[in-house]
């Protein structure tokens, strides 16, 4: 790793933790597709409850990966992307040693 800060280190951890259920990941890709989506759509997507979905959407706007704003009644959120270029800045300096050879 090039010289992370422990700031980089801490943000990096808690990213890649909320990654860590396959629901969080198909959320994810459902936000990446459509661009935003209501909370209750992304439930329709997956075979989980729609209280499970919004516990997975908590921890993954919690995290950063996404953010939400309040539509009326519902809550439509999209995927931050700052947190994805950070992350994926992050991911690309885990094996940048030097004297690697690719």
């Amino acid at each position: 790793m090039k010289n992370w800060t422990n700031d980089d280190v801490e943000t990096f951890a808690n990213l890649a933790r909320a990654l860590g259920h396959p629901a969080r990941v198909q959320i994810l890709r459902e936000l990446i597709l459509r661009g935003e989506c209501i909370g209750g759509d992304i439930a329709d997507t997956l075979p989980l409850a729609a209280s499970t979905v919004s516990q997975h959407l908590k921890v993954l706007r919690n995290a950063g990966w996404i953010q939400g704003r309040t539509d009326g009644p519902r809550r439509c959120y999209c995927i931050n992307a700052s947190s994805i270029a950070t992350f994926n800045k992050l991911v690309g300096e885990v094996d940048a040693r030097p004297d690697r050879k690719s």
